[in-house]
């Protein structure tokens, strides 16, 4: 069991920071950051510069953009659409940079898998999302907002502290998002084409041009 310890760490914080990333990238990048400025935990020598302050200072500024555009039916959803490209591929530099200094090919395994995991969380944040913004009254969307960056949080102290745990905890995730993202985009298609719909139908419609023709 001693030989698995630093195995499971390293699968715990591969993988803890690629989840964390599909949900809020920022608030991973800030947890990791503060972390090893303050000396809690030993960042490997690839993730060293989250604790550089000015990338802190960056992750902390898009932090407060996100904790906004998060709170906000609509601009968050604009808002998880552009961060498609941020939060999957940063996802993965995070895992590879985890296992970097270990060993190159792994490196590039852990970037493959990282990268799909940040993919899978970011697709369920995102299409639950769009489901929850269906609600007319936007405390819901706050508090899921919320309890998300609360997760990550945890999740990661989890992923450090505590990595048996989590590594349990994130095998049963991924069942559950195996389960859940067809449903969710069963869900999201339908909403968009109900509003789909209601466009087509307040969209003014051609009248037949007059022929002439005496009209009986």
């Amino acid at each position: 069991m001693e030989q698995l310890e630093p195995i499971v760490k390293i699968i715990a914080l591969t993988m803890g920071a690629a989840w964390a990333s599909g949900i809020n990238l920022y608030a991973a990048i800030l947890v990791l950051g503060f972390l090893g400025m303050t000396g809690n935990i030993m960042l490997p020598p690839d993730l060293q510069i989250l604790a550089n302050p000015i990338v802190f200072a960056a992750a902390g500024l898009m932090y407060l953009v996100e904790f906004v555009a998060d709170k906000i039916p609509g601009v968050d959803t604009g808002w998880d659409t552009v961060q498609t490209f941020v939060r999957i591929p940063l996802g993965a530099l995070l895992a590879a940079g985890a296992v970097g200094s270990v060993n190159p090919p792994l490196a590039l395994a852990a970037a493959i898998v990282g990268g799909g995991l940040a993919a899978g969380t970011h697709a369920a944040k995102s299409g639950a999302r769009v489901i929850i913004n269906t609600s007319p009254e936007p405390f819901s969307n706050w508090i899921v907002s919320l309890l998300e960056d609360f997760t990550v949080i945890a999740g990661l102290w989890a992923a450090l502290y505590h990595p048996w745990v989590f590594v349990a905890l994130l095998a049963v995730f991924i069942l559950l998002l195996i389960w859940l993202l067809p449903k969710l985009w069963r869900g999201v298609r339908m909403i968009f084409r109900v509003i789909g719909r209601l466009f087509s139908s307040t969209r003014p419609h051609p009248t037949p041009l007059d022929d002439g023709a005496p009209k009986p």
